[in-house]
């Protein structure tokens, strides 16, 4: 095992992420095995569709965690985003380009506040986000008067164009965004001074405060940035699956969450991978792509999904305690 881990190319990677790695690729040769027809380039790219949206939420989230807090909202404000923007579209004439700036403006209010609430006004994260939550879900119904909301297809003349952002004539252009977005958010975690007194403020908070920091700038900052991405998920998220319904978006917070920590993104914050949730993600969409092949019902993925976030933040403590 020492071998192992001394290897360049594993050092290089990461021990973990490298396991995580192995696990993805046995699961898609289990399922490819269990599922005629599961390696074929439709299973691919619905499993990227789900990748999309999915990843962008738990990119957010992990700068959150970071920090020791949650956040709870980011399904429901994902909706409203994809709501209210989509609405103002096909309703209120909405020019397509600003419709998607206001899923990302409004994703961003919704993190702001939230920030505030945590940072200036010490409101506990896991108060502050079930209230965001439902705050989401009422404004997406009032607004659009509890009606769903169909984005428009591919073959439509005038907005048609939105579904590039995932594909284009086959090619995975939504890959490629998200990517390139995680790298991004590698750099801002791991090379900036806002990354690295964001993973202070999870490791020792009172410590950084008193060495001067303004801990509450940078703890508002995450919540920010989550919410500006959980904007850009929903972007994602009509840009595959087409209809929004009000109400709905509970089932993606756990997912995301699950895919953060199982990257090893720890809860009590600190200690963040954006590499491992980027793997993470992958392994979420793939087990509930190849859940729904092998006849089971969404509900069945859900229970998997509750029982891998029990299993990694189980193992997260023990690690943490023997670290100790």
């Amino acid at each position: 095992m020492e071998k192992i881990k001394q290897n360049a190319i594993v050092k290089m990677i990461g021990f973990n992420r490298c396991v995580l790695l192995l696990v993805l690729v046995l699961m898609y040769v289990i399922f490819s095995l269990l599922v005629p027809g599961f390696a074929g380039m439709a299973r691919i790219m619905s499993i990227l569709n789900y990748v999309y949206f999915l990843g962008f939420l738990s990119l957010g989230v992990t700068f959150v965690i970071a920090t020791g807090g949650i956040d709870f909202s980011i399904g429901p404000v994902m909706f409203c985003c994809g709501l209210i923007s989509g609405y103002s579209m096909l309703n209120k004439g909405v020019p397509a380009p600003l419709a998607l700036l206001l899923s990302i403006l409004i994703g961003l209010i919704f993190g702001t506040v939230n920030g505030y609430l945590v940072a200036y006004w010490t409101v506990p994260p896991f108060i502050v986000s079930m209230a965001s939550m439902n705050i989401a879900k009422g404004v997406a119904a009032v607004y659009t008067k509890t009606q769903s909301v169909s984005w428009p297809l591919s073959t439509d003349p005038v907005y048609g164009w939105i579904r590039n952002l995932v594909s284009f004539n086959g090619f995975p252009v939504g890959l490629v965004i998200f990517l390139i977005a995680a790298a991004i958010c590698l750099i801002v975690l791991n090379n900036t001074k806002a990354g690295r007194y964001i993973l202070c403020l999870g490791s020792n908070r009172e410590a950084v405060r008193l060495s001067g920091v303004d801990t509450k700038k940078w703890e508002m900052l995450a919540y920010m940035i989550c919410g500006l991405l959980v904007g850009i998920a929903a972007i994602f998220f009509v840009s595959a699956y087409t209809t929004v319904q009000p109400g709905y978006g509970d089932q993606y917070n756990n997912e995301a969450i699950a895919g953060c920590v199982m990257g090893g993104t720890s809860m009590v914050g600190g200690l963040a991978s954006i590499g491992g949730t980027v793997i993470g993600v992958f392994i979420i969409s793939l087990l509930q792509e190849g859940i729904l092949a092998l006849g089971f019902a969404k509900d069945v993925q859900l229970i998997v999904t509750g029982l891998i976030v029990i299993v990694v933040v189980y193992l997260d403590v023990m690690a943490r305690r023997r670290k100790n």
